[in-house]
This record gives C-alpha cells, structure tokens and sequence, in this order.
C-alpha cells in the first residue's frame, strides 16, 4: 500500500529490471567454487540466484555492452531499490582539460578534472588522520602548478617545507622572530575605490574581533570609523595597527585599546606591527606558521587569507589558496564569517580556496562550515569513521554504499564530488612526484 501510495504522488517509479553476474574462472573446479560462493552470499542477502543452464551462449550475450537481452529475465522494481544497483550517482569523471585526481576505482580509468570549470574553483577536503589527505593535496599542487596555476599555502604543520624545496618556491615562516612581516591593513595597491575599502574594513573587523576577543556593536561602530579615517590620513604607505590604537584612543576605546596593546608592544609587535616585506610573485608560496604560539595561529591564518584576498583583487590570474587544518578558523565566528565570505567572493577574482580538514563534525555543525561546503563545487572525501560518517552522508546526500565505501576504504581512496558527479577515486602520484610529496618516515630515511 505504502509503494502504491508513492507512486500514485510521483514519488516512485517502476522499472522492468534483469541483472546479471558473469563469473570468469581458469577451469570448471575454479568456476563451480566461485558459483558456490557467489550463490552462498547472495542468498545470505536474501537473493534467490539462478544458473543460466543450457542458456550459456545467451547469457553471455547479455552481458556484453551490446544491450541485447537473450535472456529476458525481468523483475519489476521500484526507484529506490533500483537506485541501490548504482553505486555511485557517476561512472566516469573525464575532462578535456585539467589534471589528473586519479584512477577511478570502479573501471580503472583516468579521473581527469578542471576546478575551474565547475562553478566555482572552491573545494573541500574531509578525512581523518591517516587517510591520504595531505598526499593527494600535495599531488594536486604539483599538478595545478604544471598547469600554471599559482598556487598559496597556509601551513599549521610544517607539512609542505620539502614540497616547496623542490619547487624552488617561496618558503615563508611567521612567527616573532621572523623577518617576514605582513601588514594587516595592506590593500596591495594606493588606488581605494569606496566599495573596495568598505569591503576591506569589514574583513578588518572580522580579523580584530578575533585578536580582541569579542567586540561589542559599539566597538564595532568605533573601529569602522576610525579604520576609514586612517586610511584617509595616510599617504603612500597603509596603516599600521598603532595608528589605529591611536585613533581608537582618541575615540575614548580605552577598553579595546587595552585589549589590542599586546600586539602594538612587547614581542607581538614585530609580528602584527610592522609593514609588509612579502611579495607573491612565485608559483608556490608556503606561509609556515607552526612556531606562531597556539592561541596566535587563527589570527595568523585570517591575516594571510586577507592578505591573499587583497593581493588577487588587485591582479586576478589563475591562484588557489590552500588552508590546511582549516576547521581552527570555524572555531569563532568571527574567522567563520571571513572564510565563509571569502569563499563566496573567491569565484570573482580566479580564486579557488582548498579548504582541508579532519575534523568533518566541527566543521559541519557550524552554519558557516555549512555554508563553505555548499559554496564548494568540489569535495573530496576520504575515509571516514562511525563518528562522523551520519554527519558527511547528510550533508552530501551520499548512498547507501557510498556510506560504506568511505568507512572500509583504504589509504589514498577518495570519493569525489565535483558538482553532481560522484567518482571513486584511487590518488596516484607518478614515480618522480613520489619522493617530493611522501610523508613516510621510512621513505624519508632512503631518501
């Protein structure tokens, strides 16, 4: 009653269905062991099996790729159940431009993608530690950058020095003692166009909020009045946090200056205080930040994410960001709101952001996390365990064997989703791209 019911409202429909299995054995002992086999599971899940007896011929024919039916073994199934025949809702996954992700896992052939032919360039990576993720990123830089995309990384961990080595890139290391400096308020160029600096000073105070933990609406209505008014005062040169604490100051923020003065004084202020000395002018820029002090490294990375956001406004050309460890900006939503607004805007300047985590439940209960995957055309998803799986097939409306496949796949296995398209994928790197990208140890002592 219930079937009739939804097919009547259009919610399902019936289809003539016949499947076959063909079995390939090296002799009839092998062929009547595998039948047995086969058989025996197929019935553990309530299958009833049939030998095509006397109808050999004919049943080789039907399997061909011929679509000639000489069996004519018909059963009528409704929608639902003829969904689950499908594995995945894509067989094949090629381009005529972009760069190989892999071999597909169902029929061995060649996933080749373009990022940036989708609707947007963005992507998201999930995985839980151990799974590949870092190696099938690093394959993809390799790849985009053969490609001539620029590529921009934000590195927490260290994970991509010898990646850059190899490259001849530009390995950039933040922290206190550094001599690499990048200026918050750096708008890449004098020319400030009003819609361009309103834009700039809401992502300021999205980037202060965070370093003054918190800021009330009238905090916030102070910094936008007096970040506008340092930029007017200033001539060749941007602003500097100091001038903003003075203006602040002069506004009579003596709590919000209090709360900002750690970064103006003391060992901070080379970090947060000081005009930038970075240019992005090579194909792979690696922004290390792991010896910034934990409770820094947010701020850290909103700051780089700005810098690049202002750097490609100003020349669009071919570029993607990648932030690993990417849900410690979903942490506050002050950070959320910036990458969420980032990704957004990302498309308009020929930007893609590679946004990569392992934490997929922290990231997927925050409706600015939400919000970046939906504005992420690509996602690639790696294994996953039984806490975080009911979460990753919600939010990507996975199969059934989809679900499995991500909680038994194997290292390097991924399922890619670009656009509508779901592929299983097997990341390879080529035998020169191997030791560039290992993280190994035993690997790394040969090498």
């Amino acid at each position: 009653t219930e079937l009739r019911d939804k097919i009547l409202r259009g919610q399902e429909k019936l289809f003539q269905v016949s499947i076959y299995v063909a079995i390939t054995a090296k002799d009839l002992s092998e062929l009547n062991k595998t039948t047995r086999l086969l058989e025996t599971a197929l019935s553990a899940r309530l299958f009833y099996t049939k030998v095509a007896r006397y109808q050999q011929l004919e049943g080789l024919q039907a399997v061909l790729p011929r679509g000639e039916d000489k069996l004519n073994q018909r059963r009528n199934l409704d929608s639902s159940s003829v969904a689950l025949t499908f594995p995945f809702m894509s067989s094949e996954l090629v381009q005529e431009s972009g760069i190989l992700y892999g071999v597909n896992k169902s029929n061995n052939s060649l996933v080749i993608l373009d990022r940036f032919s989708l609707n947007n360039a963005n992507s998201i990576v999930f995985a839980q530690s151990g799974s590949g993720k870092s190696y099938a990123t690093k394959v993809e830089i390799l790849r985009q950058l053969m490609q001539g995309t620029k590529v921009i990384v934000i590195d927490p961990e260290r994970e991509y020095k010898r990646l850059s080595e190899s490259v001849n890139g530009t390995y950039i290391k933040l922290s206190a003692k550094s001599r690499e400096k990048i200026n918050p308020f750096d708008l890449a160029t004098t020319k400030r166009s009003k819609n361009d600096l309103s834009e700039h000073t809401q992502d300021l105070i999205e980037v202060l909020s965070l370093m003054a933990d918190g800021l009330s609406p009238r905090e916030k209505a102070a910094l936008d009045k007096a970040i506008l008014k340092i930029y007017k005062q200033a001539k060749t040169a941007p602003p500097l946090l100091e001038d903003l604490y003075t203006e602040l100051h002069n506004l009579g923020q003596i709590k919000l200056c209090e709360r900002l003065e750690k970064y103006i004084s003391g060992s901070l202020s080379e970090v947060f205080n000081s005009q930038t000395n970075i240019k992005l002018d090579n194909r792979l820029i690696i922004f290390d930040i792991k010896d910034m002090p934990e409770s820094l490294r947010q701020i850290m990375m909103l700051i780089i994410a700005n810098f690049v956001q202002n750097q490609v406004k100003v020349s669009p050309e071919k570029r993607l960001l990648v932030i690993d460890e990417g849900w410690l900006l979903l942490e506050h939503e002050e950070s959320a709101r910036f990458v969420a607004g980032l990704v957004r805007r990302a498309r308009k300047y020929y930007l893609g952001v590679s946004i990569i985590s392992q934490q997929a439940n922290d990231f997927l209960k925050s409706d600015y996390g939400r919000a970046i995957a939906s504005q992420s055309s690509l996602r690639i998803l790696m294994r996953q365990d039984t806490t975080t799986i009911k979460n990753v097939v919600s939010e990507f409306h996975l199969s059934e064997y989809e679900e499995n496949f991500l909680l038994t796949c194997e290292k390097g296995d991924a399922l890619i989703i670009a656009d509508q398209n779901h592929v299983a994928v097997k990341v390879v790197a080529a035998e020169k791209e191997h030791p560039l990208i290992t993280t190994n140890p035993a690997e790394l002592y040969r090498i």
